[in-house]
């Protein structure tokens, strides 16, 4: 059987690969004293709160399953549009929003939308490797431009000019970043997009961290630049909607058309139940669950990153959202012998039963020095993992 050039453009996503042989080792250690402990995957802990939950069973109940319009349920349409309003002062029109399965419809659907074959769409190196995959799986070329800690491990504008050629079509952004955590500053993100527009190209940016951001300065949407920033969200992370697979996108109003169009074939529609449940979100009780929960994250943050650091795994930039800790292993893997982060991490598998996620998947600059750690996990967790670790170290 032939396979694609286009599939065969799609590498291996190495964070799962490492997830199921942490999970096979995790098996057979299960009943021991020392459990696997996962760092590795990006999911929180917590689950949706009680009323999504009840909203989900409701829709069940009540037989409201059928499917919704491409574009999403109006109700939700306009809780998101109200979020915007009183989370950042900001009036983004339902009729600009796109409820989508997941953040991952959204980004295929904005890339589809609008990238040609052979255009060429800029990153940062390190960045999420499914967003570059996006990216070529509409047939453009994803170009990884290296960042620096002191770039925040993020796009400038400067870069973005001296990276530009003919064949670029534009920049796919993420603030709060995977795996860094770290953000674009306001005044940059607006240099960013004004070198952009001038060259007539597009700004995407995933925003699925967003609602967990910890500094003000940083914790802004895109969107209050201009209507012709295109954002993608996502229900999974402030939401703690992983496997409900819900996001939505805010386009320019006349892209709307072409995004229905694209979703009523490719998609229907995002699931429906989802969708009702998702409007409880926005409730009082539930938004203060959710900031509750934002608060445990950031201390997660707060305690377990001194502590890395102390350990060895230097962590350049404090990440400012997100609930990840991108660390530099190079001094600690050279104590236990071994070199880059690949082998750090199956090394920490097997020794300390701690599971972390490699840098390989996240690009090519210099990413084999670094893992992410997840702060997704509880506090216990963490200090457990930090014991292991220096043990390990001794």
């Amino acid at each position: 059987m032939k396979i694609s050039s286009r599939a065969e453009r799609i590498e291996p996503f190495y964070v799962m690969e490492v997830a199921k042989a942490a999970s096979a080792l995790a098996r057979k250690v299960a009943h021991t004293d020392r459990p696997m402990i996962f760092l590795n995957i990006g999911e929180p802990d917590f689950t949706a709160p009680p009323l999504v939950q009840e909203a989900a069973a409701r829709a069940i109940h009540d037989g409201t399953t059928q499917y919704t319009q491409a574009t999403g349920l109006d109700a939700l349409r306009e809780r998101i549009s109200g979020w915007y309003a009183e989370r950042f002062a900001l009036e983004v029109p339902a009729r600009r929003i796109v409820v989508t399965a997941g953040a991952s419809a959204a980004l295929q659907l904005a890339c589809l939308a609008l990238i040609e074959a052979g255009d060429e769409i800029l990153l940062p190196d390190p960045s999420y490797p499914c967003n570059r995959h996006f990216v070529s799986a509409a047939d453009g070329k994803a170009v990884l431009v290296p960042t620096t800690a002191a770039e925040r491990f993020q796009l400038t504008a400067d870069k973005v000019e001296a990276h530009w050629t003919d064949k670029t079509r534009g920049v796919l952004l993420a603030s709060p970043s995977n795996p860094t955590g770290t953000s674009i500053a306001p005044d940059e993100l607006r240099r960013i997009h004004e070198v952009v527009t001038r060259r007539g190209g597009i700004t995407l940016i995933d925003e699925i961290y967003l609602g967990l951001s910890y500094d003000e300065t940083f914790g802004q949407t895109a969107l209050a630049i201009d209507d012709q920033v295109i954002s993608i969200n996502s229900f999974s992370k402030y939401f703690n909607m992983t496997g409900w697979r819900l996001g939505w996108l805010v386009v320019p109003e006349a892209l709307v058309p072409v995004i229905e169009r694209l979703a009523q074939n490719l998609f229907i529609c995002a699931s429906t139940i989802s969708q009702h449940a998702a409007l409880a979100c926005f409730e009082a009780e539930s938004i203060a669950e959710y900031e509750r929960r934002r608060a445990e994250f950031k201390a997660r943050r707060d305690w377990f990153i001194p502590q890395l650091n102390a350990l060895g795994l230097n962590v350049p930039v404090m990440p400012d959202g997100a609930f990840y800790a991108w660390a530099d292993c190079t001094s600690f893997a050279q104590k236990l012998g071994i070199e880059g982060s690949w082998d750090f991490a199956f090394e920490t598998m097997k020794r300390a039963h701690v599971a972390v996620t490699p840098g390989r998947d996240f690009g090519t600059a210099e990413t084999s020095r670094f893992v992410r750690f997840s702060t997704a996990s509880s506090m216990a967790h963490l200090q457990e993992a930090v014991e292991r670790l220096k043990a390990l170290a001794r």
